[in-house]
C-alpha cells in the first residue's frame, strides 16, 4: 500500500513539481516512469484499445487488441507488466461468424467483475466492414496462479452482417447502480448503439431486444458510459486511428439521465445530430489519444486510454493513465502538466 500510494505521488507531483518529482523518483526505486513520462500520462507500454482498468485482488489488469486478447498487470498503476493471453486459438464460432477473419487477433476488448465472474467481451472484424461480432469470455478471477483461472469462451453475443446499417466493435460494459447491465458498440456508419445484457449470463437479455442509437458522427467509435452524481456520460472517439502520429482521434463526451439517452455535449446538441464536448485531445507530444476508462478508486479518478508519443514518431500506440476531475457543473476535465486538456 505504501508503494501504490508513493507512486501515485510521484504521478501527481510530476503534474504540480516537475523537480520535486524528479527528486522523489531517484529515491524511490520501484517507479520506473520518469516524471516526463508521467506528466505526459505515459505508462511506458505498448497498447492499442485498452479496455477499462480492473482490479483483481491487491492488482490492476487491463486487456487490448491483439492475438488471443493481451493483457497487463500492476500493483501501482505505474510499472506494467504483461499477463497472459485470454485464447490460445480462436473460438470456432468467430470463423463462421465473420468468414474474413482469419488468425487470432481480436479487438478492442473491455472487462468488468458482474456478480462471482469477470466478464470480458472483445470484437471480431476485419478493417472497414459491417461484417463483425462481439464475443464474451468469462473466469472467477483474473489471477493466473489461482487454481480457479481460466477463460471460458461464452460464444456471440451480438453481430451485424453487410445488410445492418452500424457494426459491431469496440464494445464496452456498462453496470448500473440499479442492476441493469449494457453493452454499448459501434463504429462509423450509422455510429454507437446500445443493448442490454442479462447480468446472470452476461448475454443479451433478449434476441430481440431494442438497439438504442446514442450518437452519430461521420468517423466515430469506441463508446464508453460511466454514471456520476445522477447523469450517464458518453464518451466516445471522433477521427481516425491507428496511424501513428498521424492518427486524429480525439476523445469527447455526452451526458444524459436515462442510460438509453438522449446524450447532450455542454451547449445542448444531441450526440446523434453531431454533439460532443472536447475532452482529450492532440496537444503537443501527446497525439490521437483513444478508447477512454475511468477508474474511480478512494476518492481518486483516473482515465486511461492509449496515444502516440510526438518525440517517437515511429513508435506504437502507448498506455496513457491520466488524473481526472469533475467540474462544479459536472463535466470531465483531464488534467496533464498542471492544466486542463
Amino acid at each position: 500500500m505504501k508503494a501504490t500510494l508513493a507512486v501515485l505521488a510521484i504521478s501527481l507531483l510530476a503534474i504540480l513539481h516537475p523537480a520535486l518529482a524528479q527528486q522523489w523518483q531517484q529515491s524511490f526505486s520501484n517507479a520506473p516512469v520518469t516524471p516526463e513520462m508521467a506528466a505526459l500520462g505515459s505508462r511506458g507500454v505498448r497498447v492499442h484499445d485498452p479496455s477499462t482498468i480492473v482490479k483483481c485482488e491487491s492488482e490492476y489488469w487491463l486487456f487490448y487488441t491483439g492475438r488471443g486478447v493481451q493483457s497487463y498487470h500492476s500493483r501501482d498503476l505505474m510499472t506494467w507488466k504483461r499477463g497472459p493471453q485470454v485464447f490460445t486459438s480462436a473460438p470456432a464460432w468467430t470463423h463462421e461468424a465473420v468468414p474474413a477473419h482469419f488468425g487470432n487477433s481480436f479487438w478492442a476488448p473491455d472487462v468488468m467483475r458482474v456478480g462471482d465472474r469477470y466478464l470480458l467481451y472483445y470484437a471480431i472484424s476485419t478493417f472497414g466492414k459491417k461484417v463483425s461480432a462481439i464475443g464474451l469470455a468469462t473466469t472467477p478471477t483474473l489471477n493466473p496462479n489461482d487454481p480457479k483461472f481460466g477463460w471460458q469462451d461464452e460464444g456471440e453475443v451480438i453481430r451485424s452482417t453487410s445488410t445492418n446499417n452500424f457494426n459491431t466493435i469496440d464494445p464496452a460494459i456498462f453496470h448500473d447502480t440499479n442492476g441493469t447491465l449494457w453493452l454499448s458498440f459501434g463504429s462509423f456508419w450509422s455510429g454507437i448503439k446500445l443493448i442490454q445484457l442479462d447480468p446472470k449470463t452476461g448475454k443479451r437479455i433478449a434476441p430481440d431486444s431494442p438497439i438504442y442509437p446514442l450518437a452519430h458522427w461521420d468517423s466515430i467509435e469506441a463508446s464508453y458510459l460511466y454514471q456520476h452524481d445522477g447523469y450517464y456520460y458518453l464518451f466516445l472517439n471522433w477521427g481516425a486511428c491507428c496511424r501513428g502520429t498521424n492518427s486524429t482521434y480525439e476523445i469527447r463526451v455526452g451526458r444524459s439521465k436515462e442510460v438509453t439517452g438522449p446524450y447532450l455535449d455542454q451547449t445542448g446538441i444531441d450526440m446523434q445530430k453531431g454533439g460532443g464536448t472536447l475532452v482529450l485531445g492532440t496537444k503537443d507530444k501527446f497525439i490521437g489519444p483513444g478508447h477512454a476508462g475511468i477508474l474511480s478508486e478512494n476518492g481518486t479518478n483516473w482515465f486511461s486510454c492509449h496515444f502516440y508519443d510526438g518525440s517517437n514518431p515511429r513508435g506504437p500506440g502507448t498506455l496513457a493513465i491520466l488524473p481526472m476531475r469533475w467540474t462544479t457543473n459536472g463535466w470531465p476535465e483531464i488534467i496533464r502538466a498542471g492544466t486542463t486538456l
